[in-house]
């Protein structure tokens, strides 16, 4: 699936320079082709769709099928700035866009939108195929960096660096979260020395570290936590039900992804963050402690609190790591740990450990169509911009979504300011 370029060959001048060869740049870059626009894909690695790929390796999850209100919160304080542009290319019309390169998808039991065979590599290559036949130029190996005096693109190249000219860019480099894949947030520092406002890059859906004991980590590490709900202590959230991993540096999975933006604010406002969890949500407290109060003849507490009340190994074992042994002798106090068990998170994992990245581009520096206020023909999509999204194909629709409506921004700049648009 290699998409190569000849290294020796450059066009003169491009009508549209894409940086970045993952969904948001591909998406930018058909939307622009159909238009009979231009476009030339720059990419640092050898083949563009790395992380797309990557992603796709566990199940392709391209969007979700939940109604569009309860969709749009998932952006959370970015809602009002990505409800509408989302509105334009939603879930079902993701759907529709998919069917359209021969694929199709289906709705899995949590909600998410799958391809049917549950792979990204058949739609990436049916989709380069489509670009290929629209005429989008790709040159590989090629990594940017940064503008010359004259505001060409510079780029470091197997022959060199080289300068090329192009009327509108259009930046698609990614997040912060998977250097290896060519997602490794080198852009920042460049787009701050032009006095763009870019909010550092964190962590996003990723693992926190717990200081678990020695007996613990060996014990559990690798094992997942299954049927809890989980909150951030003192956020006023309501208790969200799932699943997520316990790990020898602490915890990671999707229950503790969703959480992760409330989890990493905690810590950065109080240095330690509490993750609150109900180790048997489907119980109600006054079960629970009448069942601890119930006498439990010659059987260990091990033994009672199993076949009680169903609680495994694990949860055992997480519950003697945060209480004290005082406190198992007191049925009204362990049945509230049982419902409301407080683990201190340390820190973040690091960002390249992450799936998705938070901070960026700030929308407040950028136009109704994602084009720069301070520098008109720079256009900024996907997960470069400032925002942050749960699992569960939001991160992807956001970054299609952006993408078409910054590529039909570009079509209107260019309009407006050119009258050599079609290709020769």
């Amino acid at each position: 699936m290699q998409t190569k370029a000849s290294n020796s060959h450059h066009p003169q001048a491009s009508i549209v320079a894409i940086i970045g060869g993952g969904p948001a740049g591909l998406m930018a870059a058909e939307t622009l082709a159909l238009q009979g626009i231009a476009v030339d894909v720059y990419d640092a690695m050898p083949s563009v769709g790395r992380k797309f790929l990557m992603a796709g390796k566990g199940g392709m999850n391209l969007t979700h099928s939940e109604d569009s209100v309860s969709f749009m919160t998932r952006y959370a304080e970015r809602e009002l700035q990505l409800a509408p542009i989302i509105d334009q290319f939603d879930a079902a019309a993701l759907r529709v866009w998919v069917k359209g390169l021969g694929i199709e998808t289906y709705v899995g039991s949590s909600g998410r939108v799958f391809p049917v065979d549950m792979k990204a590599a058949p739609l990436l290559r049916a989709w380069l195929h489509r670009l290929r036949q629209q005429g989008v130029r790709f040159h590989m190996r090629h990594r940017w960096l940064g503008w010359d005096e004259q505001g060409q693109l510079r780029f470091a190249t197997p022959d060199g660096e080289v300068c090329l000219p192009a009327r509108a860019q259009v930046f698609a480099l990614g997040g912060g979260s998977w250097p290896r894949l060519g997602s490794d947030g080198a852009w920042v520092s460049l787009l701050r020395q032009r006095g763009l406002d870019v909010a550092d890059l964190q962590p996003a859906n990723c693992g926190f570290d717990v200081n678990w004991t020695a007996f613990f980590k060996d014990k559990f590490a690798g094992q997942p936590l299954l049927t809890v709900a989980a909150k951030v202590q003192g956020s006023g959230q309501p208790m969200r039900k799932g699943q997520f991993v316990i790990t020898e540096s602490g915890v990671e999975g999707s229950l503790i992804y969703a959480l992760s933006a409330a989890l990493r604010q905690q810590l950065h406002s109080q240095g330690k963050a509490v993750l609150e969890l109900d180790l048997l949500p489907d119980t109600a407290l006054e079960k629970v402690q009448a069942e601890l109060e119930h006498p439990r003849g010659s059987r260990s507490l091990s033994s009672h609190l199993k076949s009680r009340l169903g609680l495994d190994a694990l949860k055992m074992a997480l519950l003697h790591e945060c209480l004290d042994k005082t406190d198992f002798a007191q049925a009204p106090i362990l049945a509230q740990a049982i419902k409301a068990l407080p683990v201190v998170l340390n820190a973040a994992r690091p960002i390249d450990e992450a799936i998705s990245s938070a901070g960026g581009l700030r929308f407040e520096e950028l136009d109704e169509n994602l084009m720069a206020l301070r520098y008109p023909g720079l256009f900024f999509v996907g997960e470069m911009l400032d925002w942050e999204a749960p699992t569960g194909g939001y991160l992807l629709t956001a970054c299609f979504a952006t993408a078409r409506l910054a590529a039909a921004g570009v079509a209107n700049w260019l309009e407006q300011n050119s009258s050599e648009l079609k290709m020769s």
